[in-house]
C-alpha cells in the first residue's frame, strides 16, 4: 500500500511539474512574440500629424507659400503635390496674366519657345479614372467643386469647358472673382508672398495675355508645424 501511495505521489508530482514547464514555455513564447511585435511597430515610419505640407512657388520676384485645402479637394491637392515633388513644374512659366483677375501657370508646353502652344498642355499626376490609363498625357482630375470662394490669393485649377478636365495648369486669383465660385476647383491659398502676385500681373503682355518677359517658376513641397 505504501509503495502504491509513493508511486501515485511521484506521478502527480511529475504531472504538476510538466504543467509548470509548459506554462513557462508558453509565457516565454508569448513574451518573445510581443517583443517581436513591438520591434516591428517601432521599425515602421509613423506619420508626423503635427506637420502639414505647403507648396513654395519660387520666382525671380520672390516666393509664394501655398497652404492646401486637402479636405475640400484631395485629388487636386495630391496631383499638385506629386507634380511638385517630381519637378514637373520647374522651368514652366506664368503664361497668362490678367490684371484684376488672375495669374495662370503650370503648363509644361511653356518650357519651350512656341507661344502658340502655351495653355494647351498639362495633365494629372496620376490616373483618376479619366483618360487612357496607359497614356499619362490624357489623364485628368474629376471636379471637386466646393464652397470656398474665389477671393484674392486663392489657388484654383484651370480647365476646359469640361468640368472634369483639370490637369496641371492652375491659377492664383489677384482679386475676388465670385463668378468662378462653384465652377472651378479651389484647392489652396497663398499665405505668404501675396505681393508677388501684383508684381507678376502688372508685367507688360501681348494680345494673348502672355507676359513679354518669361516668369519661370520652381515648385517644392515643404513641411511645417501646424
Amino acid at each position: 500500500m505504501k509503495k502504491n501511495i509513493i508511486n501515485l505521489l511521484f506521478v502527480s508530482s511529475f504531472l504538476f511539474t510538466g504543467c509548470s514547464e509548459t506554462k513557462k514555455e508558453d509565457t516565454l513564447k508569448n513574451t518573445n512574440q510581443l517583443n517581436k511585435s513591438e520591434e516591428s511597430i517601432s521599425n515602421k515610419t509613423i506619420p508626423d500629424v503635427s506637420k502639414e505640407d505647403y507648396a513654395i512657388i519660387s520666382t525671380s520676384y520672390g516666393d509664394m507659400t501655398i497652404q492646401f485645402f486637402e479636405g475640400a479637394a484631395p485629388k487636386h491637392v495630391e496631383s499638385f503635390k506629386t507634380h511638385a515633388s517630381n519637378g514637373f513644374y520647374n522651368g514652366t512659366i506664368f503664361h497668362r496674366v490678367i490684371p484684376g483677375f488672375m495669374i495662370q501657370g503650370g503648363d509644361p508646353n511653356t518650357k519651350g519657345e512656341n507661344k502658340a502652344s502655351y495653355g494647351t498642355g498639362g495633365h494629372a499626376a496620376k490616373y483618376y479614372g479619366i483618360g487612357i490609363e496607359e497614356d499619362s498625357k490624357t489623364w485628368s482630375i474629376p471636379a471637386e467643386f466646393n464652397n470656398i470662394k474665389h477671393s484674392r490669393g486663392i489657388l484654383s485649377m484651370a480647365r476646359s469647358n469640361d468640368p472634369n478636365s483639370g490637369g496641371s495648369q492652375f491659377f492664383i486669383c489677384a482679386a475676388n472673382v465670385p463668378h468662378l465660385n462653384g465652377k472651378y476647383t479651389v484647392f489652396g491659398q497663398v499665405v505668404e508672398g501675396d505681393e508677388i502676385i501684383d508684381q507678376i500681373i502688372n508685367l507688360p503682355r501681348d494680345a494673348r495675355d502672355n507676359p513679354n518677359r518669361r516668369v519661370e517658376m520652381s515648385v517644392r513641397i515643404e513641411q511645417r508645424e501646424k
